[in-house]
């Protein structure tokens, strides 16, 4: 059996749209346990920028908001991770491919 393979490089669409945010791993909030203590730390942390003074601008309340928020899904939630996969080009395609180029080098060399 003969097979024509040819030799390409590809990008990934998704290496090209990678984000580079942290996510979290959401599926968690599906526990009860979790999804309870997780509003809680967020009501706690939620009071205590209540008690901040009001002369604070738009912009750094935000931040704030923003940053207590991720804080407790670090905290709670985790990390998502990623699966790993298996790399389609193995070593057994490279090994048939250097033979392959092997055997048109000495094509060109010798034709007969």
């Amino acid at each position: 059996m003969v097979a024509k393979l040819r030799e390409r490089l590809a990008v990934r669409k998704q290496a090209a749209q990678k984000f580079d945010g942290e996510r979290f791993n959401l599926r968690k909030l599906n526990e009860l346990g979790v999804k309870e203590m997780y509003q809680i730390e967020i009501r706690n942390r939620f009071a205590a920028l209540e008690n901040l003074n009001g002369d604070e601008n738009v912009n750094r309340a935000w931040e704030n908001i923003k940053e207590n928020i991720k804080t407790s899904a670090k905290e709670g939630l985790g990390l998502h991770e990623w699966k790993q996969h298996k790399p389609r080009f193995d070593k057994e395609c490279v090994d048939f491919l250097d033979h392959r180029k092997q055997a048109k080098m000495q094509w060109i060399q010798d034709p007969s």
